[in-house]
C-alpha cells in the first residue's frame, strides 16, 4: 500500500546531491583550469536537476533504476573533478549520496514540521533551503577536513569499497522503505512519522559511514608507515649486500697487483697483451669506488655507481662524507639509496645514452650540509607536485612513492627539509640537514 505524503522536490534533493559533491571536490585536488571546473560545476548541477525532474514522472517499478542513473551522475561528477582513483571517487560518492539524502531529509523534515500546513512566501521557503543546506555543508566539510590526507588520496581498497557500498544500499533501503510500503515491520504509517525515520536513518547511516571513512585513513596511514619501513630496510639491506660486494673488489684489487709481478715476466706479447686488457676491465670496476670519508656513504655511491657504470649512465659526485659523521646508518642509506635509485631508474627510460647524467654533491652550506642529487629530466610538464613532492608517474598511486616521502621523513627527523625542482633540462633534490655542533 503506498502512502500519500509530502514528497521531498525534486530540484531540492538535485540540489542536495550537487552540494554533497562540491563539498568532497573541494578538499581533493581538481583536474583542469578554473574555467573548465566551473562549467564542470555549473553543468553537472543542470544535468542533476534535469534527470531528477524528468524521472519523477517515471513509474514507481523505475524509480530504482532511476536513482542508480542519479548516483552514477554524482560518480561522473567527482570523477571528473579530482585527481583520484575510480575506486576513491566511488567510495566519495557513496557517502555523498547519504549526505545528500540526509540534507534533503533534514530540511524538508523541518519545513513540513513548521510550515507544511501554513503556505509561506517562496522567498522564506527558499531560505531555509539555504540557511540548513549550508549549515550542514559548512559542518561536514570541517568534519571531513580534519580526516582527509595531506595527499589528498584515500586509497581506497576494494573491500573497503564494497563494504561501503553495501551499508549505503542499506541506509537508502531502510529510510525509503515506508515511501513504497506500510506495512512492513521498519515502515510507518504517518506522513510525518515517515519523514522522521528517513532522517534519523540517515543520519545514523551517514554516522556509520564517516566510522568507516576514519577506519579506512587509520588502514592507509598503517600501510604507508609499513611500506616506509619496507623501504628504510630494503636500503639497509642493499648497502650490507654492496658492503660485502666492494671488500670482494678490494680483494680482486689486491690480486692484481700480484698478477703484475707475474705479467712483467710473461715472454708472449700477446699473452701479455689478453692479461693487460682483463687487467684494465677489472680496474674500470675498481675505479667507481668512492672516497668520501664516510664508510657508509662510500659503500651506497659506489653501489650506485657500479650499477650505472653497467647501464650506460654517467654518474660523477663530489662528496664530503665527513659532514654526515652523525648520520644514522639506516637513515644515511634511505636518503641516499632512494634518491640515487629515483634517478637511475629515470635515466634508464631514456634512449640516448649520451643523456644518462646523474651528479651528486654534498657539502657545508653556513651551518647545514646541503645533500643536492641532479639528473637530466625530459618531462617538466608533465610533472605534477603534491605536498612539496612529485607524485609518482606509476599507475598504482596507493603503492608507488614512498622513496620521496621516506627521504623527506628522514630528513624532518634531523630538523631538515627537502625540496624539489626542475630547471631547463634538469631534475634536482635538494636534501637540506642540519650540522649538529
Amino acid at each position: 500500500m503506498e502512502l500519500n505524503i509530502p514528497d521531498i522536490p525534486r530540484v531540492y534533493t538535485a540540489i542536495s546531491e550537487w552540494l554533497s559533491c562540491m563539498i568532497y571536490i573541494l578538499m581533493m585536488h581538481k583536474k583542469g583550469d578554473k574555467l573548465k571546473r566551473i562549467c564542470i560545476y555549473i553543468g553537472m548541477l543542470f544535468i542533476q536537476i534535469v534527470w531528477l525532474v524528468v524521472s519523477s514522472r517515471f513509474n514507481i517499478v523505475l524509480w530504482i533504476p532511476s536513482m542508480v542513473v542519479a548516483v552514477f551522475l554524482m560518480f561522473l561528477f567527482i570523477d571528473l573533478s579530482c585527481h583520484i582513483s575510480h575506486k576513491d571517487s566511488a567510495y566519495f560518492t557513496i557517502r555523498a549520496f547519504v549526505l545528500a539524502e540526509l540534507m534533503a531529509s533534514f530540511e524538508w523534515q523541518i519545513f513540513c514540521f513548521f510550515f507544511a500546513k501554513a503556505k509561506i512566501p517562496k522567498v522564506n521557503e527558499i531560505l531555509l533551503l539555504v540557511t540548513i543546506y549550508g549549515a550542514i555543508s559548512v559542518m561536514v566539510y570541517m568534519l571531513e577536513k580534519q580526516q582527509m590526507p595531506s595527499d589528498m588520496h584515500l586509497g581506497i581498497a576494494k573491500k573497503e569499497l564494497i563494504s561501503a557500498i553495501t551499508i549505503g544500499i542499506a541506509i537508502f533501503a531502510v529510510s525509503n522503505i515506508s515511501y513504497i510500503y506500510s506495512d512492513t515491520p521498519f515502515s510507518a504509517t504517518y506522513p510525518m512519522d515517515v519523514l522522521i525515520i528517513r532522517t534519523l536513518v540517515d543520519i545514523g547511516g551517514f554516522a556509520v559511514l564517516y566510522t568507516h571513512y576514519v577506519i579506512c585513513c587509520q588502514n592507509r596511514a598503517w600501510r604507508e608507515v609499513e611500506a616506509l619501513k619496507s623501504v628504510l630496510q630494503n636500503q639497509y639491506v642493499q648497502y650490507r649486500l654492496s658492503r660485502e660486494s666492494i671488500n670482494l673488489i678490494n680483494q680482486k684489487y689486491h690480486d692484481l697487483k700480484h698478477q703484475i709481478q707475474v705479467l712483467r715476466n710473461e715472454p708472449d706479447p700477446d699473452k701479455k697483451d689478453k692479461y693487460l686488457d682483463e687487467m684494465e676491465d677489472a680496474i674500470k670496476t675498481y675505479e667507481a669506488q668512492y672516497k668520501t670519508g664516510n664508510v657508509v656513504l662510500d659503500t651506497v655511491i659506489t653501489s650506485k655507481a657500479l650499477y650505472c657504470q653497467k647501464h650506460s649512465i654517467t654518474f660523477t659526485c663530489v662528496a664530503d662524507g665527513t659532514l654526515l659523521s652523525n648520520m644514522d646508518v639506516m637513515d644515511l642509506c634511505s636518503v641516499f639509496g632512494n634518491a640515487l635509485d629515483n634517478a637511475i631508474e629515470y635515466e634508464r627510460r631514456i634512449p640516448d645514452k649520451q643523456k644518462r647524467l646523474i651528479h651528486l654533491s654534498v657539502s657545508r652550506q653556513k651551518n647545514f650540509v646541503l645533500c643536492k642529487f641532479e639528473n637530466y629530466f625530459e618531462g617538466k610538464g608533465n610533472l605534477k607536485f603534491e605536498n612539496g613532492l612529485p607524485r609518482t608517474t606509476k599507475p598504482d598511486v596507493a603503492y608507488h612513492g614512498y622513496g620521496l616521502k621516506s627521504i623527506k621523513q628522514v630528513a624532518a627527523g634531523y630538523g631538515g627539509s627537502v625540496t624539489v625542482k626542475t630547471t631547463d633540462d634538469w631534475f634536482e633534490l635538494r636534501v637540506l640537514l642540519p650540522i649538529n655542533t
